[in-house]
């Protein structure tokens, strides 16, 4: 089932030791419309800060209780690197998180092939079902036979 991405907002997400904060936000690579990362507000666990969650960290979603997995602990949130969600991320801020949480970085490498640089890809994930929809599929070929 297609869902928009606006119904993520408000979505809980659950460390693997407890819960970190909610959905309020959802950033997009405006190049490949691409979801890059959730803009999680932690509430007053950690004082209103807001931190970045890559898509390569979720689980599967709960969507009766709206809740979002992650397979990050709290502490490993707690620390990762500060960014400002009022700016756009830079492609410096995309090599810290990214670094910081061992995930590859999508816009190179052998993994994501030769056309990485013109689509975008996350090499540590399998291709999901909306990105497989939105994929361009070759028509069959009608061979042509001439006839006598």
């Amino acid at each position: 089932m297609l869902r928009p991405v606006k119904d993520l907002k408000g979505y809980a997400l659950l460390a693997t030791d407890g819960p970190i904060g909610h959905v309020v936000d959802v950033l997009v690579d405006d190049r490949h419309w691409a979801v890059r990362y959730l803009v999680v507000d932690t509430g007053t666990w950690l004082s209103g800060r807001r931190v970045l969650i890559s898509p390569m960290s979720l689980g599967r979603p709960d969507w009766a209780l709206q809740q979002l997995p992650v397979s990050l602990t709290k502490d490993r949130v707690e620390h990762s690197p500060d960014v400002d969600t009022q700016k756009p991320v830079s492609r410096q801020h995309e090599e810290e998180q990214l670094s910081y949480y061992g995930y590859p970085v999508y816009w190179e490498g052998p993994a994501c092939g030769a056309r990485a640089r013109t689509r975008g890809c996350w090499p540590a994930l399998r291709p999901s079902p909306v990105s497989l929809a939105f994929q361009r599929r070759p028509r069959p070929r009608r061979e042509l036979t001439a006839r006598r």
